[in-house]
């Protein structure tokens, strides 16, 4: 299945989540030949995995140079179609781990988020949106971590009651939060 085709299959949960769906929907058909990549400059598709552990209370993030704060993986699709791939290779290259498994196949949530305008590898990049699609992942906290320099300055298990402390981005930690009760409910581990 296509990332278009994934994005419309998805039944939104709440408000939020209905309209960004229609936005991005919009979107995918106007700019349908680069919102894979990064040429497109306001607006672009990106997919993001929420790894949790198998009992589900704790989240493995990152600690993002770029933001400066604690955060989960994903990255920017750069013309891959296949968004559920992207999740995985961006959760195993963030964080060191091997063994991560999608809890469910399905998209896990639809979500527009604001990046504000910031310095990478020298250069300014200016603010855009993330067309983002996200899915739960599973990842063995027994397995090694390991800091992937070249974007984060640490990784590590986080207990879901204490998002709120590690992350700065009130936005990002409802979409967790909301990722984390979807998980709950299709716990099939």
């Amino acid at each position: 299945m296509n990332f278009r085709q994934e994005i419309l299959k998805y039944q939104p949960i709440n408000e939020q989540e209905r309209k960004d769906k229609e936005i991005t929907l919009g979107y995918i058909d106007q700019f349908i030949e680069n919102i894979l990549t990064r040429e497109n400059k306001i607006a672009h598709m990106t997919s993001s995995g929420l790894i949790l552990n198998k009992s589900l209370d704790k989240i493995l993030m990152i600690h993002h140079n770029i933001y400066n704060t604690w955060t989960w993986t994903g990255g920017h699709a750069d013309g891959d179609t296949d968004m559920l791939k992207v999740a995985l290779k961006e959760a195993k290259e963030e964080t060191g781990l091997l063994d991560i498994v999608p809890l469910t196949y399905d998209l896990a949530s639809i979500d527009i988020i604001p990046v504000y305008g910031h310095i990478k590898r020298g250069e300014y990049v200016s603010s855009h949106l993330h067309l983002n699609t996200s899915y739960i992942l599973i990842g063995d906290e027994r397995e090694e971590l390991v800091i992937n320099q070249e974007e984060t300055s640490d990784v590590g298990w986080v207990e879901v009651n204490r998002l709120d402390q590690y992350s700065n981005e009130p936005y990002l930690i409802e979409i967790y939060n909301k990722i984390i009760e979807k998980a709950k409910s299709v716990n099939i581990i």
